[in-house]
């Protein structure tokens, strides 16, 4: 009987199950040769996404958490920070009381200090600094235990404030814009997030949804709410506006007024009222719909 040689004859596809950690080992020995480079490792972990889970031998979560660290590298701060309308923070002249409370009320353990303005943050607050003055009945100046802040630009990398967040051991950044305004804030929570998903603790509150129909045939939105969106859960279709700008039902709204709305205030639009129902300092934030037009079934 004849020997085969082993090295030239290939074995049925049913003989040969693609090995997760032969085909990583190879792409690893290939990236460490002269000639490969980074791009060589992004591309060996974005085929192995791409195939099939029964080919990659990854897991879908392995593959959810693989795909979100790829675009991780394309995110900016400003696709991760929460808006300056967003934003809760204290002034520095405020009291042990009123901090503790704004925590409490809001389920932060980070809040940002600011003097006079939003836009001139110097430092935030842990909570666990505040906690042995209020234990012990101690007063306290909020400025005394001011822990430093990171001030970033809207355009940076998120990938990089993620690694200088964990160099620094600074979890909260306050994003700056082109004037030296405060743009938002970004924490090391929002930016772990965007690759593990939604982190959500005891102390978080499930929001209320969007978009609440009434008995009375009226709606209830969140003026935060995109337009399309808006088009999309509730199959209303809101007359076009000439403004660029315009995204949110929010901004329709306060286009439509000409100006700032004011609670209790109705504004009139083809064929659609909107009733401002709660506005925190100068932002829409709640709106009751009445007499919409429905789009046609097709």
């Amino acid at each position: 009987m004849c020997a085969t040689d082993k090295s030239t004859t290939p074995l049925a596809p049913s003989e040969t199950p693609r090995s997760l950690w032969l085909r990583l080992w190879q792409k690893v020995i290939h990236f460490i040769s002269p000639r490969a480079d980074a791009e060589s490792l992004r591309e060996m972990v974005e085929e192995l996404v791409e195939d099939p889970l029964s080919a990659s031998g990854l897991t879908s979560a392995e593959r959810m958490l693989l795909t979100n660290i790829i675009k991780l590298r394309e995110r900016k701060v400003i696709d991760c920070m929460v808006p300056r309308a967003d934003i809760v923070a204290l002034d520095a002249s405020a009291s042990l009381k009123e901090l503790a409370e704004e925590m409490s009320n809001n389920g932060y353990s980070r809040i940002p200090i600011y003097r006079g303005t939003l836009d001139d943050v110097i430092g935030m607050v842990h909570v666990k600094d505040i906690v042995p003055f209020l234990a012990q009945q101690k007063p306290c100046v909020i400025p005394d235990i001011l822990r430093p802040v990171m001030y970033v630009a809207p355009s940076m990398p998120a990938s990089r404030l993620l690694l200088q967040m964990r160099q620094t051991r600074q979890h909260m950044a306050v994003v700056i814009d082109e004037f030296g305004g405060v743009d938002g804030l970004v924490t090391i929570e929002d930016l772990v997030e965007e690759i593990v998903g939604e982190i959500e603790d005891e102390h978080d509150i499930p929001p209320p949804p969007p978009v609440i129909a009434r008995p009375d045939g009226t709606l209830l939105a969140d003026a935060r709410l995109g337009i399309e969106a808006f088009e999309t859960q509730t199959k209303i279709s809101l007359p076009r506006v000439d403004a660029e700008d315009v995204d949110t039902l929010g901004g329709y709204v306060s286009h439509l007024a000409g100006k700032v709305p004011q609670v209790g205030e109705i504004i009139q639009g083809p064929g659609v009222s909107f009733e401002v129902i709660e506005m925190e300092q100068s932002r829409v934030n709640r709106i009751r719909i009445r007499t919409v037009r429905r789009i046609p079934e097709k």
